[in-house]
């Protein structure tokens, strides 16, 4: 039991960490389970990799838990009505995962299920993403050069402000709240495009959220919230078809439960922190080359172990 807590223990870190980082959540968990393997039964091993989420998500819901309470009697009914609008919003961007993602989960995982495809969506993303970001570079670099430039004592002050107008210039969404439904339908189609594994359901979101006019901030916390009916959903369905088939859990693998749940959620924390700081300052390229760096290396070993040439 310890062993396999351990085991957990280190599978929850690699959750917490990926599920917000755009760098695929499913993929690294396909990729870890190759050297760590969680003695347990196959149906248990399932429903582990989707219910380990519900900590990432309870992470979500503890650090935006005021902006996304529409009861909190420190809010105007102004501010209310905006949360309101906000869950709203998340509502309209589940819609197509709600369709289209249920529907094709069982057929894709038949054909897609795979460290090949885990390996090729990890660097077709990573080619994405940078990409997009040298396009927005650029952007933000001709929005700012459209300004006046910033002179004397007050250059400082003068220069933040050419950058905060720039980036409203180039994106047409500077915060979560001002999403519209049109704009929230659109970023829940390229949530859909997540069930491939490697694709990295963050990532997807927060690529579309770009393509549709949002900033890096606002893309990041829409996608963080369109996370919470999304996963707590297919957590809650996963959970159901485990008890309707009549498969009881063994005393070690509660444990295991547990400790990946607790994990997941302590390192969603550190992880959810860590990127809405490190954007403030910097764009997304770093994730862009990290994603074709592991995917080559994970081609590659796949590729060397099926010649034989691997121990």
């Amino acid at each position: 039991m310890i062993i396999e807590a351990l085991k957990s223990f280190l599978l929850g870190i690699v959750e917490g960490i990926t599920e917000w980082l755009p760098i695929s959540s499913t993929g690294h968990m396909i990729l870890v389970d190759e050297f760590v393997k969680l003695q347990v039964s196959d149906e248990f091993l399932a429903l582990f990799l989707v219910v380990i989420q519900l900590g990432a998500i309870m992470a979500v819901l503890i650090l935006y838990f005021h902006k996304l309470n529409p009861f909190s009697p420190r809010k105007t009914s102004v501010e209310k009505k905006s949360t309101w609008r906000l869950w709203g919003m998340v509502v309209i961007g589940c819609i197509p995962a709600a369709i289209f993602g249920f529907a094709l989960d069982d057929w894709v995982n038949e054909h897609f299920y795979n460290k090949v495809t885990v390996a090729a969506m990890l660097i077709l993303y990573g080619i994405i993403f940078i990409v997009l970001e040298r396009r927005n570079r650029r952007r933000l670099r001709e929005a700012e050069a459209s300004l006046e430039a910033p002179r004397g004592r007050h250059a400082r002050v003068a220069a933040s402000s050419i950058a905060e107008q720039a980036e409203a210039q180039v994106f047409k969404i500077t915060d979560v709240d001002d999403v519209d439904w049109k704009t929230a339908l659109k970023i829940g189609f390229f949530q859909v495009l997540a069930i491939v594994p490697g694709t990295s359901r963050s990532g997807a979101t927060i690529i579309g959220g770009m393509l549709c006019g949002c900033s890096r901030t606002a893309a990041a916390e829409f996608t963080f919230f369109l996370a919470i009916p999304v996963m707590f959903g297919w957590g809650v369905v996963k959970a159901i078809k485990f008890v309707a088939a009549g498969i009881a859990m063994t005393s070690t693998e509660i444990v295991v439960l547990v400790v990946g749940i607790v994990t997941a959620f302590v390192m969603s924390v550190i992880a959810i922190k860590f990127l809405m700081g490190y954007i403030k300052k910097n764009d997304f390229t770093v994730f862009g080359w990290y994603r074709i760096v592991v995917g080559v290396l994970v081609l590659g070993y796949f590729v060397f172990e099926s010649m034989g040439m691997l121990p």
